[in-house]
């Protein structure tokens, strides 16, 4: 619908402020979210989504520095969007975060089992707001894509991963391990 001109003049662009007014007083779902101003459902999540995601959250858990801290489905405020990324590494405290969300990341992943084109486009979102680095997981391809040097205009650097390769992230120190790891077990 949104490729139609005609629709796409009617629709009603949200900022990050009346997103959240409008979550506050109920009247959005749980399961949306804010992209480019505009209130996106949330691809709903899948067995294989949920495992990729655990285990890269228990990877991170156990190799982050003490300064880091993840956050697992939390939304981040940027400048026009409101995106709920799969992981997010964070610099600083939990009580950093007490009165707003944060407003950068050191890393963020999303898990593609659908909606890769949704992924994609976040990845422009990210770039813009500056945040140094991005991993799309495609579990059924067995690969990562590995985003970094954000610009305006998107990443400059994007390098595809298979299972057999080493994952570090740039941006935090000791984070590293295979591909593999966070894939679900051949059959």
């Amino acid at each position: 619908m949104l490729d139609l001109p005609a629709v796409r003049q009617r629709v009603h662009l949200m900022s990050v402020e009346e997103y959240h007014r409008a979550g506050q007083t109920g009247v959005l779902s749980k399961d949306v979210e804010l992209l480019r101003g505009i209130v996106v459902t949330k691809m709903p999540k899948s067995p294989l989504h949920e495992l990729v995601a655990d285990k890269l959250m228990d990877l991170l858990l156990a190799q982050l520095p003490k300064e880091f801290k993840v956050r697992r489905d939390g939304p981040l405020t940027l400048r026009a969007s409101e995106p709920e990324p799969d992981i997010a590494v964070i610099k600083g405290k939990r009580d950093d975060w007490a009165e707003r969300h944060p407003s950068t990341a050191q890393l963020v992943v999303e898990v593609a089992v659908t909606g890769e084109d949704l992924a994609e486009s976040k990845a422009e979102i990210y770039a813009e707001a500056g945040i140094s680095e991005y991993w799309l997981v495609r579990p059924k391809q067995r690969s990562v894509e590995v985003c970094r040097q954000p610009t305006s205009n998107g990443y400059l650097s994007r390098r595809t991963l298979s299972e057999q390769d080493r994952l570090s992230c740039a941006e935090v120190p000791g984070v590293e391990f295979l591909v593999a790891d966070i894939l679900p077990a051949r059959s």
